[in-house]
């Protein structure tokens, strides 16, 4: 899909602005897991992202009002030394959309292209493996029937500072501090060359990547609806809500010359 070029130049929201946005996207999302259910369609959301970036909050607002039943959130932890041993892949194809679900994964087995590699949580071969294998085990699932999204929020230096910062304050937040955190900060070349690595390798006519500029989590959040709903078919569309700036969805690889430089 070309970028639509129709969308509001503005890429801030006043908090009223956000709600009268938000609200008719919601009721899009209501519409298509409608007929997605009665369809028996599979949809399947990876979010990745820098640490910071906003991928939790904009998971929340996708799912707040969609059928629990019918909606999962995937967010694996740590795998098990059972799992170590298994095909990567595996531990992962257990969760994927049956008939009629929308399954968002929040971190998905993009963690071998992206952390685990800039912290040395896999060899150099597992690496290359999973790089080589990546795109036709997502062009399987797709040629199956998923209807497969790929996204990836990423921030400036400077607001992913603050943001780290922030959630350190927050006693509510305090489950979300880890050591990763200092290093996403001190790590932060070798965490651009692993994205731009992992959206220059792997991006591919089934999946292609969409890259969410999201300093501004409002604005984010809004224009990551809009593009997935655009991308979508379903009875009762509104297209005239579907408008996206490609200011802050970038849609890889014409992305790539707007996402934040090394420094």
């Amino acid at each position: 899909m070309k970028k639509n070029t129709g969308a509001p130049s503005s890429t801030r929201f006043s908090e009223a602005d956000y709600e009268a946005a938000l609200r008719p996207l919601q009721i899009e999302l209501v519409k298509l897991q409608r007929h997605f259910i009665s369809s028996g369609e599979r949809i399947l959301v990876l979010v990745e992202g820098r640490d910071g970036a906003g991928k939790d909050g904009t998971i929340k607002r996708i799912v707040e009002h969609l059928s629990p039943r019918d909606t999962r959130v995937v967010a694996l932890g740590k795998p098990s030394d059972r799992e170590t041993g298994q095909w990567y892949f595996q531990r992962y194809v257990a969760h994927l959309p049956s008939p009629g679900e929308f399954v968002l994964f929040n971190r998905s087995w993009y963690n071998r292209a992206g952390v685990e590699p800039v912290m040395g949580f896999c060899t150099p071969k597992e690496y290359e493996d999973f790089m080589n294998t990546v795109n036709t085990f997502e062009a399987l699932l797709v040629g199956s029937g998923i209807k497969l999204f790929k996204y990836y929020l990423d921030i400036s230096r400077e607001e992913q500072v603050r943001r780290l910062r922030d959630r350190g304050k927050d006693p509510l937040k305090q489950w979300k501090v880890s050591p990763i955190d200092k290093a996403a900060v001190r790590q932060w070349k070798a965490y651009s060359r692993a994205r731009d690595a992992m959206l220059s390798r792997t991006h591919h006519p089934a999946a292609p990547w969409a890259v969410i500029h999201s300093d501004n989590k409002k604005s984010a959040r809004i224009h990551l609806l809009r593009h997935l709903l655009s991308r979508l078919d379903y009875p009762g569309k509104l297209p005239r809500l579907l408008q996206w700036n490609p200011a802050i969805v970038s849609e890889w690889p014409a992305g790539s010359a707007l996402l934040p430089p090394l420094a």
